[in-house]
């Protein structure tokens, strides 16, 4: 087993323990961050329904065509405004942020920090 096997292993340990207590509903959706090397996802769900309400990602053209970002954490930041956008015109005011076994550092805090700028509440 390798070191990014063993890193791997430990972050989904990280997000099975987070996700006993964190829970979306219709009421207070789940804002969800996954981040790759390259990118940065994050969604809105209501776990009642199993269903995704919104999402971002800087992989969509709307995105790409901004162009280039100076770096990781200002593209982390914009996908956070865009997805508190999105959330705000299906009327979610609310959510509850699940950083996914990840630390609450660096592009994941740069995402809630977006979302919490356009007026997300969480």
């Amino acid at each position: 087993m390798g070191s990014t096997d063993t890193r791997k292993a430990m972050r989904l340990k990280r997000k099975k323990r987070i996700r006993q207590r964190v829970f979306g509903t219709p009421a207070r959706p789940r804002l969800t961050v996954f981040r790759s090397a390259r990118h940065i996802y994050a969604q809105i769900i209501d776990d009642t329904r199993g269903e995704t309400l919104v999402a971002a990602s800087t992989v969509e053209p709307e995105i790409k065509d901004r162009g280039k970002f100076e770096n990781k954490i200002a593209a982390a930041v914009q996908i956070g405004k865009l997805v508190a956008e999105r959330a705000t015109e299906k009327g979610i005011k609310s959510v509850v942020f699940d950083r996914n076994g990840y630390l609450y550092h660096g592009r994941v805090k740069a995402v809630s920090d977006g979302a919490r700028e356009i007026g997300l509440d969480f």
